[in-house]
């Protein structure tokens, strides 16, 4: 018998896994795919990882944990996996961004730099924006190789004595009082616990519970740059813009295939039939022209030397797909399930989790473990969901 089992080995799903296997735990951990693969959230090359967090204050201590957690892993690994360039939030003063962001920073005492927008570009002259909008500094803040996390994270949990099956899928799992059961396509494995990190087939391993998640298609895209302006060799950071026509985010060009550039908001809904062969495990991630549209009249508009041909159609030098597991809120669940004590889910993680990945992990084990995370999570319970849907 396992002391637990994980199922879904992404960001969250090897950071259990290395967490519960380095504490000398009997763990198992399955994947439908091989990770890291381009099926589920946690690839693309780069993750931005901040500490003034505007979406809620309470995930700043989780945050301050996870920062602690990825130095630590990159010690065992030997290996650079957080790269501190720094990250520009911009917007107008009264927005979600800068407001949510001043507010963290002060409840958190985090260090921000505050400036004007003329400020702003003569300080990072690769960028535009309105004259009244605010501009802050974070410098702590930068981007994680995500796909590279999952692959240590991975390769030490296995080292630790893990046990790791990759192109293997959950039929169906059960649980009682004192343990878990979980049936692969050809083998039934038992535990004590059972750690559900499942990304875009959260909803399908869940359906009796009838959480309220929803997967969107995203777009990634990079883009040449012949301007040096937006390297990060000279300077340029990572960066956050709400504008008019919604979250743009990015990282700097760090080798050939130049600026990272993404839409944090908009999404496609996808349907995700049960089965092994429904179309979103195929691999395939349709291009969207209004997105791709999207993206470079904002490079236009706020980042004009990536594209200097304002009449020109550009074509990014490299381009993905990934998904977004939703929540209407927009915040993580992160919950035992009501009746399976011995059951912990991770789920919605709503397009910015993949930085708490390595707490999050931390704090499944600590489930498994029996143990207190000292961390606010109420604000993450699934009852909340259950709550309005009575009310």
């Amino acid at each position: 018998m396992f002391d637990a089992i994980v199922v879904g080995i992404g960001g969250v799903g090897s950071s259990a896994c290395y967490n519960l296997a380095k504490q000398g735990l009997q763990v198992l951990g399955i994947d439908r795919y091989c990770p890291p693969h381009p099926y589920g959230s946690s690839h693309g090359d780069t993750r931005i990882i901040r500490k003034s967090y505007f979406e809620h204050p309470s995930y700043v201590p989780l945050l301050q944990r996870a920062y602690t957690l990825w130095s630590e892993l990159e010690d065992e690994a030997d290996k650079q996996l957080y790269f501190p360039t720094g990250l520009l939030e911009v917007g107008p003063a009264d927005g979600v961004v800068i407001q949510g962001v001043l507010r963290s920073a002060s409840d958190h005492n985090l260090p921000i730099e505050r400036l004007s927008m003329q400020q702003a570009k003569r300080q990072f002259p690769g960028i535009n924006g309105d004259e009244d909008w605010q501009v802050l500094f974070e410098k702590d803040a930068g981007y994680l190789l995500v796909d590279q996390c999952v692959e240590t994270q991975i390769a030490l949990a296995t080292y630790h004595g893990a046990t790791i099956k990759t192109n293997c899928s959950m039929v169906r799992w059960s649980a009682d009082r004192h343990q878990v059961q979980v049936e692969t396509q050809s083998e039934r494995f038992i535990a004590k616990k059972l750690i559900l990190c499942a990304g875009p087939w959260a909803d399908q391993a869940l359906q009796e519970f009838c959480l309220p998640l929803k997967v969107l298609h995203k777009h990634l895209y990079w883009y040449p740059c012949v301007n040096p302006l937006y390297q990060q060799a000279k300077g340029f950071p990572c960066f956050f813009f709400e504008t008019s026509t919604g979250y743009y985010y990015g990282s700097p060009a760090f080798d050939e295939s130049g600026l990272k550039v993404a839409r944090h908001s908009g999404g496609t809904p996808v349907a995700i039939p049960g089965g092994t062969q429904s179309a979103i495990l195929d691999g395939t991630h349709p291009r969207e022209e209004e997105d791709q549209r999207h993206v470079e009249d904002f490079l236009r508009m706020y980042m004009p030397s990536v594209m200097p041909n304002s009449n020109a159609r550009s074509q990014p030098s490299r381009w993905k797909g990934c998904y977004y597991t939703m929540t209407p809120d927009e915040h993580f669940i992160v919950d035992a399930l009501p009746n399976h004590e011995n059951v912990f889910v991770i789920a919605g993680l709503s397009g910015h989790g993949f930085k708490f990945t390595s707490v999050l992990g931390e704090i499944a084990a600590q489930f498994v473990n029996e143990k207190t995370t000292g961390f606010d999570l109420d604000f993450l319970k699934m009852s909340r969901f259950q709550k309005a849907s009575t009310q």
